[in-house]
């Protein structure tokens, strides 16, 4: 119970944060990624913000627990190669916000706001996860036999 409601708690303050900053609203987002248009840098420093309290989070949580609290072990990459897989879904990450304005994390908690696309992106995007999921099964039993 206590993971559900530490997700529950954590995925509040997400949501909260996206619909704030205007990173639920896909033309804001267009307008960051539109330089030679009509640029809106106010996108830069909510990506700034949460990247210095995650880099200044992660210094806290590990230096004061040796486990999390939800679970045996931290569950960290261990890959540190920057190879075909991670290349192209950035790619396909990055062509897909510049396209249509949303990002994949900040999609679920635009569904509450009532936007028309956002169901339709959502479930695009699961689409492609199943595709991806499903053709990385495929090549790996290709790869065993």
């Amino acid at each position: 119970m206590n993971r559900v409601v530490s997700a529950l708690v954590i995925g509040a303050i997400f949501g909260t944060g996206i619909a704030i900053s205007g990173m639920g609203n896909p033309a804001k987002v267009l307008n960051f990624f539109d330089i030679a248009g009509t640029w809106d840098p106010s996108l830069l420093l909510v990506m700034a913000s949460a990247l210095a309290v995650t880099a200044i989070g992660y210094r806290v949580v590990f230096a004061a627990r040796p486990k999390p609290v939800c679970a045996a072990t931290y569950d960290l990459p261990t890959n540190r190669r920057i190879d075909l897989p991670l290349l192209a879904g950035s790619s396909v990450f990055g062509i897909g916000w510049g396209m249509t304005g949303f990002c994949p994390g900040g999609a679920i908690p635009v569904l509450a706001l009532g936007n028309a696309e956002t169901p339709i992106f959502v479930a695009a995007m699961v689409t492609g996860i199943i595709i991806a999921r499903t053709l990385r099964q495929r090549a790996a039993q290709l790869a065993a036999a």
